[in-house]
């Protein structure tokens, strides 16, 4: 009946008509149901600074580490506070320019963390320039290459008021002495990368994650509805900036071993900087608040490893004292 070896018009025919068929289903379908996706209310389109810095991060291949995407299972919860929807990449599905399309920033490899709330998880300016720079100034243990022509090296003379300064060691440096200067690209990256914070879409509205391992806030009892563990908390929240030895980094992150504050037998300092972050040294970089991060039990896991690590020991912190002094800041 189909004799394709002799007729060449039925050929040609049957193969325009699969490819026509599988254009439709695959490209043409999706296409036109991404087209009626709309940003979710509270989304903001990228401002120029970060549109900048989307150009930055998609021509230096950051995509080819690092995804954009928290997926439906439980693992991934540490990377969101929620799965993905079609709608968290609204403003990024646009093109670049006239002359290059929308890029693709899900990823397909996790070599490097997920960033779809790295704008949350590491809203300071100094911990990026830091990272990119040399990123085993933060993270020893870190295979990320580094992005020295992000910067360059200044002659205290020549450094501006307009200039940001990253604070190196004169190891660091090729010319001793010198200021290191951040690049308008990399200012630009930072910023975008500050950007990304995932929508609240509300508790129960958006899609949950498998197994549902949904934080039980209001149970009668108090009881923990996760098993906390505090050296597993630090090491998601604080150490890239404190360091997993409580060292901190000289002239950007303060160190934790030794400190009065986190020695204290009073622990209302440290759980109020937790809570409502830190800005009040000069010589150091400004630390996020985690109020909105974190619940009081994981507040006070946190709290504990820091009080009885690295030679530290003071009393334990309990949820219900983190709590009070949630409530007693919430009222100021």
């Amino acid at each position: 009946m189909f004799d394709f070896h002799k007729n060449h018009k039925l050929l040609f025919a049957t193969a325009f008509l699969g490819f026509a068929m599988l254009s439709t289903v695959i490209a043409i379908i999706p296409a036109l149901q991404m087209q009626e996706v709309k940003p979710l209310p509270g989304m903001k389109d990228l401002n120029s600074e970060e549109l900048k810095g989307l150009r930055v991060y998609v021509s230096e291949n950051c995509m080819a580490c690092h995804t954009q995407q928290v997926r439906n299972i439980e693992m991934d919860q540490v990377w969101g506070q929620r799965p993905s929807l079609a709608s968290d990449y609204y403003y990024s599905k646009k093109r670049l320019d006239l002359w290059r399309q929308s890029p693709s920033l899900l990823g397909s490899e996790r070599t490097g963390p997920d960033l779809t709330e790295v704008g949350k998880r590491q809203p300071g300016q100094e911990w990026h320039l830091l990272h990119l720079y040399n990123p085993r100034i933060v993270v020893k243990e870190s295979i990320m290459p580094a992005y020295p022509w992000l910067f360059e090296e200044k002659s205290p003379a020549m450094v501006t008021q307009k200039d940001v300064l990253v604070p190196v060691s004169d190891d660091l440096l090729k010319n001793p002495g010198y200021k290191l200067v951040a690049k308008p690209e990399a200012m630009a990256l930072i910023a975008y990368l500050q950007s990304l914070v995932q929508i609240d879409v509300g508790q129960n509205l958006g899609p949950d994650f498998i197994p549902s391992t949904r934080k039980k806030k209001d149970q009668a009892d108090g009881q923990e509805s996760l098993d906390l563990v505090g050296v597993q908390l630090y090491a998601e929240t604080c150490a890239a900036c404190h360091q997993t030895s409580g060292e901190g980094i000289a002239g950007a992150f303060p160190p934790l071993a030794g400190s009065k504050i986190v020695n204290d037998p009073d622990a209302n300092i440290l759980v109020q900087i937790i809570l409502s972050g830190y800005d009040a040294r000069p010589e150091f970089g400004a630390m996020p608040g985690f109020a909105n991060l974190l619940t009081d039990e994981e507040i006070a896991a946190i709290a504990n490893h820091e009080r009885n690590s690295w030679g530290n020991q003071a009393p334990a912190v309990t949820p219900g004292q983190v709590a009070e002094i949630r409530k007693f800041i919430q009222k100021q």
